[in-house]
């Protein structure tokens, strides 16, 4: 089993990001929280109220949990910002154990019932924030840890991937995603660092909270099977420190099959996989935020 010290969770200031963030720093990691919000309300939900959450809450709270919180502020549409984080990592810990690509550009119309050409063009711009600086991002991280000789590089998707969910856009990002895992797991096989790309379930955020409340019958049976924002960053915690990592190599996984394969729970509870709630194919609905 390895030990691992260092993560970079990108897109942090809240959802899924500041969950993983936080889960990883419940083990006791050193984590890099990167975001562009400083001040609360520099986001806003679906409804157009201010979103909580900053770079620096989460990095307080990962101290807070037992690890150390680190926040840096980013926008991945900069590169030269994207290095510099990198950067920054290697000069204060020189290692980096984890990469949980988390950031990804949500676009006010997302939820939106509406054909793709009727939203604005701006929603195109997950595939900058989203998909591109995924691969920007891994890009640094690589040399990091091949030099080291050991890494897990972690991309957070969803079965948008393989269904329609949200757009076209969307459905791109997610399966880009999960290609970039296979792809650069060829490209990194023997050097020790190993890739994946997790399907997440439906995630108890601050956006969805928010969804729940303008659409609440769409959101009826949410509840009962969201997954914490947390629970992905216990997955691949267990993951990166178990002698699993380079079979699943490349792979995309169900975050809830690979929890019950590692032993992982939720808050106490074993997630239900979309299988089991939502058939073969899955067809969820596409107002519902994953």
């Amino acid at each position: 089993m390895s030990e691992i010290k260092v993560a970079l969770v990108t897109g942090a200031s809240r959802g899924a990001g500041a969950g993983i963030a936080r889960a990883l720093g419940a083990h006791g990691m050193t984590v890099y929280v990167t975001g562009r919000t400083v001040e609360p309300g520099d986001a806003k939900a679906w409804d157009g109220s201010v979103l909580p959450g900053t770079v620096a809450e989460t990095a307080a709270a990962v101290t807070a949990a037992g690890g150390k919180g680190i926040a840096v502020l980013c926008d991945h549409s900069d590169d030269e910002r994207v290095a510099a984080v990198f950067e920054q990592i290697r000069r204060e810990q020189g290692r980096l154990d984890l990469l949980v690509n988390n950031a990804t550009y949500m676009h006010p119309q997302l939820i939106e019932q509406k054909p793709f050409w009727q939203k604005d063009m701006s929603a195109c711009e997950i595939l900058n924030v989203g998909l591109r600086s995924a691969y920007i991002a891994s890009w640094h991280a690589a040399p990091m840890m091949v030099e080291q000789g050991r890494g897990l590089i972690a991309f957070g998707s969803s079965f948008g991937a393989s269904c329609y969910m949200h757009g076209p856009a969307y459905g791109a990002q997610k399966a880009g995603l999960d290609k970039f895992a296979h792809d650069m797991a060829v490209d990194l096989r023997g050097s020790g660092v190993n890739t994946l790309s997790v399907w997440m379930g439906p995630l108890k955020t601050e956006r969805a909270a928010v969804a729940s409340k303008v659409n609440p019958a769409q959101y009826e049976a949410f509840s009962k099977t969201a997954e914490s924002p947390e629970f992905t960053g216990h997955i691949l915690y267990a993951l990166a420190t178990s002698n699993q990592a380079e079979a699943l190599s490349g792979h995309t996984v169900i975050g809830a099959e690979l929890a019950r394969e590692l032993g992982v729970t939720d808050e106490g509870s074993v997630r239900p996989s979309y299988r089991e709630t939502l058939g073969e194919p899955p067809k969820p609905n596409p107002a519902v935020v994953y």
